[in-house]
C-alpha cells in the first residue's frame, strides 16, 4: 500500500516536472473531457488557492456513490480517471473546489456554486458521471452496467459548520484507514490545501473536529497493489 502511494505521488510529480502534461480545458488542440481516450495522461486542473469563506452564491458538501458501493475505481489508473474528472467538470461548470477525496466507490467535496447559483450541478455531475461510466465499462467490457448510484447535497450556510467539512473531506482517507496522514493520498485535496494556503488557516481548519458531523458516508474504501 504504501509503495503504491508512493509511486502514485512520484508519478504526478515527476509529469508536472516535464510539462508533459496539458491542463484540460486549456489548450484548444486538446480533447474535451471524457470523448475519448480517458486514461491518456492530462494535467489535473487544480483549483486556485482556497477561499474558505463562506459565500453568497453558495457553498455545499456533496457525496456520490457507484451503484450497490460496488469498487469500480479501486486502482491507481481508475483513481486518476475519475480525480481528474471531478476537478475538470467543477472548472467547466464554475464551481470552485475548496476540498475533495476520491475512493474506490464513492467521493465528496466541498464547493462554491458559480455566481448564477447551483442550478448546474445535477449537468455537472450528470457529465462525469455519464463519462466515467462509459470508461469503466469500456475498460471491464461490461456495456450496460449502471456505474452511478446518486448525489447527495447539502447546502452549508453556517461558517462553523462549513469549515469543519472542509477538515471532514481533507482527512477522509485517513478516516477510511488508507494513509495515516491525508497528504500522502493523492486523491484528495489535502497536500493541494497545504501548499496553497497561509498557514493560520491550515491550523484553523485542522483545529475543527470531525467525529460527530453528520455526513454521508456510509462506505468503505479499498485501493488495490
Amino acid at each position: 500500500m504504501r509503495r503504491l502511494l508512493r509511486s502514485a505521488r512520484q508519478s504526478l510529480n515527476n509529469l508536472e516536472r516535464t510539462g508533459y502534461l496539458e491542463c484540460v480545458g486549456r489548450a484548444q488542440r486538446r480533447r474535451r473531457f471524457g470523448l475519448s481516450n480517458m486514461s491518456a495522461p492530462q494535467r489535473i486542473c487544480w483549483p486556485h488557492a482556497p477561499l474558505h469563506e463562506l459565500s453568497a452564491r453558495g457553498a455545499y458538501i456533496v457525496t456520490a456513490g457507484t451503484n450497490k458501493k460496488v469498487h469500480h475505481f479501486s486502482t491507481r489508473k481508475r483513481l486518476n480517471v475519475l480525480h481528474r474528472g471531478l476537478l475538470s467538470v467543477a472548472q467547466k461548470f464554475g464551481w470552485r473546489l475548496e476540498a475533495w477525496s476520491v475512493f474506490s466507490n464513492h467521493y465528496h467535496f466541498v464547493g462554491h456554486s458559480p455566481d448564477e447559483g447551483a442550478d448546474n450541478m445535477a449537468r455537472m455531475l450528470g457529465l462525469l458521471h455519464e463519462k466515467t461510466a462509459k470508461w469503466i465499462n469500456d475498460q471491464d467490457n461490461s456495456a450496460s452496467r449502471e456505474v452511478w448510484h446518486n448525489f447527495w447535497e447539502t447546502r452549508l450556510t453556517h461558517r462553523n459548520s462549513y469549515l469543519a467539512r472542509l477538515n471532514y473531506v481533507h482527512q477522509n482517507p485517513v478516516k477510511h484507514g488508507l494513509v495515516l496522514v491525508a497528504n500522502q493520498y493523492p486523491w484528495c485535496s489535502a497536500a493541494w490545501f497545504e501548499r496553497t494556503a497561509r498557514p493560520a488557516q491550515i491550523k484553523t481548519i485542522y483545529g475543527f473536529k470531525t467525529d460527530r458531523l453528520k455526513v454521508l458516508d456510509d462506505y468503505d474504501a479499498t485501493l488495490e497493489n
